[in-house]
């Protein structure tokens, strides 16, 4: 039976005395080994910082609003017209050119 190991890697940190003392009466007070409360507390605040980045939130206020914008599109003005024409030409072979020429 073979166990595969998972790659690890190691962070090192100096702390006054006092803070490292305070750190293991938590992790003693929560059953943990120093290490283990440390790894758990740091992924704990890095997966809020995380989730605090990465979500979007809105007021119920924006978000009526918001899906009132997605279901009453406003018509495309004529930057977007002149844009979406200069694709489909393109699309259609209409508006290529060849190597060495200029367009």
């Amino acid at each position: 039976m073979s166990i595969t190991t998972e790659e690890r890697d190691r962070i090192t940190a100096r702390l006054p005395k006092l803070l490292v003392e305070k750190l293991q009466e938590a992790a003693d007070l929560s059953g943990a080994t120093l290490n283990q409360f440390l790894v758990q507390a740091a992924v704990e605040k890095a997966d809020k910082i995380i989730d605090r980045e990465r979500a979007i939130r809105f007021t119920a206020e924006d978000a009526a609003m918001f899906i009132h914008m997605l279901d009453n599109p406003r018509p495309p003005n004529q930057a977007v017209t002149r844009a979406f024409e200069r694709l489909k030409k393109v699309e259609d072979g209409s508006n290529s050119t060849r190597a060495g020429q200029s367009a």
